[in-house]
């Protein structure tokens, strides 16, 4: 299990639209700088940017205090609009509503993500998998 599967999944249990594997990993990759797939520590890296106001945001998801919040017009502008169109067009929904989602959604995966202010390596095992979904719904419950 990877963090994609992991992402996915969070997708299709938070957003209308993505109810099915296929096409919210489809939308994953819409989020993907040039050709790749999704990469959580890409897209990480990308909010992370030097001078990004989103840096601070995301160190605070990637620590183990409170996550800060972040606007649609924020990740917008650190993810581009472009993206995020694409996203939702993959999801056959609207992006302001795309957009108002994975202001939610990337903070707690991020935050899930990661321990000690820096993404996990992998997720491995199914044992390193279900403790890692774990922590997930435990915090957003």
């Amino acid at each position: 299990m990877n963090f994609k599967s992991l992402a996915t999944q969070v997708l299709m249990d938070h957003i209308e639209g993505a109810n099915n594997s296929n096409r919210a990993a489809a939308a994953l990759d819409r989020l993907a700088d040039g050709h790749k797939a999704f990469d959580l520590g890409d897209l990480v890296g990308r909010l992370q940017a030097p001078g990004g106001e989103l840096a601070c945001k995301t160190r605070s998801w990637l620590g183990d205090g409170k996550n800060e919040s972040i606007t649609v017009s924020q990740l917008e502008k650190a993810v581009g609009t472009h993206k995020t169109a694409a996203f939702a067009l993959a999801l056959g929904i609207d992006r302001a509503h795309a957009s108002d989602k994975l202001t939610q959604i990337l903070p707690e995966l991020i935050d899930k993500s990661s321990q000690g202010g820096e993404l996990l390596n992998k997720i491995g095992s199914k044992r390193g998998f279900t403790e890692l979904a774990s922590r997930f719904w435990r915090k957003s419950a």
